[in-house]
């Protein structure tokens, strides 16, 4: 049975690069031949243990680009070995529920990372934009997962809806502070916002947007629109 070697001579930070491959699930079922005190402390790391962000990242972006695929092809796609993976989720429908589910805690972090409460609206606007494209795998990911219930009010959808709330209330104080104009609604902004985010990502998936420019272009176009700048 795999188990950590290190535990029993050096601290459980010594075994996170063990434990990003072993996760949660062989804790509280494997009998772990450790010693007391660093079963504790394997334990205790393990339930502080931050998501491995960056293979969630590579398995989103995966399964956008083969969304038919098997755990195996995911697995290749993503880098890791078919028994990394499986020890990681388990099933397919269990790894789409932990990107959902990340997916979720994503949007609140850009919310958050944005200040969207105070200060200049545009400066929060370049914040916001910046937040979003930070994580390009997970916002296509989330836009291919997208379904017409996805802002309603159901519980499994209170992230989603408390995410279109928080950039309503911004637009709505944007237009207040003068900021942006106010004949169309904070709603709409909102609307309009999401869908050229995650046409940009889209566009730089398929070769269609450069993603160096890809922050400068959505600020231009919601700011200005189309028209040419006047001479």
């Amino acid at each position: 049975m795999p188990w950590c070697p290190q535990a029993r001579t050096r601290t459980a930070a010594t075994c996170k690069p063990w434990l990003s491959h072993y996760l949660l699930k062989w804790v509280p079922y494997e009998p772990f031949s450790f010693t007391m005190p660093a079963r504790y402390a394997v334990w205790n790391l393990l339930m502080h243990l931050p998501t491995d962000e960056r293979l969630l990242k590579a398995l989103a972006d995966a399964i956008v680009v083969h969304p038919r695929a098997t755990l195996k092809e995911l697995a290749e796609a993503a880098g890791v070995s078919k028994a990394t993976l499986h020890r990681f989720c388990g099933t397919r429908d269990n790894l789409v529920n932990m990107l959902e589910r990340y997916g979720d805690q994503i949007l609140s972090q850009v919310i958050g990372n944005a200040d969207l409460h105070g200060g200049d609206p545009t400066a929060a606007l370049h914040r916001l934009i910046v937040e979003h494209l930070k994580h390009r795998e997970m916002m296509i990911f989330l836009l291919f997962q997208y379904r017409p219930d996805s802002f309603d009010d159901s519980e499994a959808n209170r992230p989603w809806r408390a995410y279109a709330d928080a950039l309503d209330a911004f637009f709505l104080r944007g237009q207040k502070a003068g900021a942006f104009r106010i004949d169309i609604s904070a709603a709409i902004f909102t609307e309009m916002f999401l869908s050229m985010v995650y046409g940009i990502v889209d566009a730089e998936r398929r070769g269609r947007a450069a993603s160096a420019t890809s922050v400068q272009t959505l600020e231009l176009m919601f700011l200005d629109g189309a028209a040419a700048p006047a001479r």
